[in-house]
């Protein structure tokens, strides 16, 4: 993975929605920041806006949501359609949480870089957002 001022890339990890639950979140904030990558945690409860506004803002490689609450077929698609209104449709999502194996599919079809379900290790998460974190840059043209 190649190193960008310091660090593997940027990431943004969001809990989008009611959704009280971030244990799962602040597990791969830490194994992602402690691999290398800077993370930004913007907390709970937050809105689509608030999400989008944030990774706009700390110019983010990739946003990773956390969701529990079975409102991933909500919430990404309007974060989707916020990044590409900013401007910002090259930043890459990642989603994490309990997404049916069915929604799996549709998710990525809308865009998302990838999907970790529960049972995925902390090893294989950073790894593959190292992959679309190198992938994001190469297609913006930054390089590695």
């Amino acid at each position: 993975m190649a190193e960008t001022g310091g660090t593997l890339g940027r990431v943004l990890i969001g809990k989008p929605g009611l959704d009280g639950h971030d244990r799962g979140a602040k597990v791969v904030a830490r194994a992602l920041r402690d691999a290398g990558f800077e993370i930004i945690y913007t907390g709970l409860h937050q809105t689509p806006e608030m999400i989008v506004k944030a990774a706009v803002q700390e110019d983010v490689d990739l946003i990773g949501l956390s969701i529990l609450s079975g409102a991933h077929k909500a919430l990404v698609p309007r974060i989707i359609e916020l990044l590409a209104e900013s401007e910002a449709a090259d930043i890459g999502i990642f989603v994490g949480g309990i997404i049916p194996d069915g929604d799996i599919e549709e998710l990525k079809a809308l865009g998302v870089r990838e999907v970790f379900t529960p049972g995925t290790s902390l090893q294989q998460i950073i790894e593959r957002v190292g992959q679309e974190v190198e992938r994001g840059r190469t297609e913006r043209g930054l390089g590695s």
